[in-house]
């Protein structure tokens, strides 16, 4: 826990150094997302089995919970900087994100797994319009390019054939919009204040948020799946590694990489949960999923370099030729 504080106070402090160049800080804060995702995609494996012994909303509220209790900790001398308006930010930011999980659960009660997980990542499509609409910054022609190309490889990896609409699709579909909605807030709230703050108070009302409707959808708390040790360890997974870290580094990640390219990079975790699922679950890979898979992966690097660096090898080749 110390190494993640460190760890976060290192990366800030590189916005401070004169020598780090933009670029260099985008490439670092695109890592530490990717980083993110990669944590999100073996949680997948994690709890693959904790359902069976822990209701959905009850899931959310012990992994935020968890996440709510232990980070203040890390971060002491932060706290006394709280004042109403990271408690109003904070706890928008933790609005959306409860509210986001919680649609994408029940919606994935009511329809297929792949079609919940490609409907989710309608943000990657959404953000730079939300973007567009809250700061009037026009998403240029890669960033639209770069998500059309994700969603189309993230609907190969995802979908099994079956196109038609029902209620759960329906729910997974506001599940985007808030995911979109809590991206582009990020980006706005980050821009002049804390992001370890803003994560701190995110988080706690997230918590909030869950404990207050676990009941009236899940019903009784579930203290026998208490007793069983791999759920524990899935909740204290999901706490520490999938909630508390993950967020933390998104946040804070964010601060520095712009709301198209940081929803295609957490689009990843689409990727990296396929390919954890396939080497732990021995779970099938398709040559369609791998080429979604692929597809995914250049819409990153379309939205990362704009391929300059096919432009510069091609000037070279012409400058050798000459």
């Amino acid at each position: 826990m110390v190494f993640l504080s460190l760890l976060v106070d290192r990366f800030n402090a590189l916005h401070y150094t004169p020598l780090m160049s933009t670029k260099a800080q985008t490439a670092a804060a695109s890592l530490g997302l990717i980083f993110t995702t990669l944590i999100w995609g073996f949680a997948f494996v994690i709890v693959k089995n904790s359902l069976d012994y822990v209701p959905p909303i009850y899931m959310l509220a012990f992994r935020f919970t968890i996440a709510a209790l232990v980070l203040p900790f890390i971060f002491l001398k932060k706290i006394k900087k709280i004042d109403l308006k990271y408690i109003l930010n904070g706890s928008l930011l933790g609005f959306f994100l409860f509210a986001a999980y919680a649609f994408q659960t029940i919606g994935c009660q009511y329809t297929t797994a792949g079609k919940n997980a490609f409907i989710t990542t309608i943000y990657v499509i959404l953000v730079p319009f939300f973007h567009w609409i809250f700061t009037k910054k026009r998403p240029d022609l890669y960033a639209v390019a770069a998500a059309v190309l994700g969603i189309t490889g993230i609907g190969l990896l995802s979908l099994q054939g079956d196109l038609s609409v029902n209620k759960g699709d329906l729910l997974t579909l506001v599940c985007g919009f808030c995911y979109a909605i809590h991206i582009v807030f990020i980006a706005r709230f980050t821009e002049h204040q804390d992001p370890v703050i803003l994560t701190i108070i995110q988080l706690a009302s997230a918590a909030v948020f869950s404990w207050i409707f676990a009941p009236l959808y899940d019903g009784a708390f579930p203290l026998s799946a208490l007793q069983n040790p791999s759920v524990v360890f899935s909740m204290l997974y999901l706490g520490l590694m999938s909630t508390m870290a993950a967020f933390l580094f998104q946040t804070v990640c964010q601060k520095y990489v712009p709301p198209s390219t940081a929803a295609l990079l957490l689009s990843l975790e689409a990727v990296f949960g396929v390919f954890f699922a396939w080497i732990l679950l021995k779970e099938y890979l398709t040559i369609r999923m791998a080429f979604g898979c692929i597809l995914i992966f250049t819409a990153v690097v379309l939205a990362e370099t704009h391929f300059d660096f096919l432009k510069r090898r091609k000037k070279m080749n012409t400058d050798a030729q000459l």
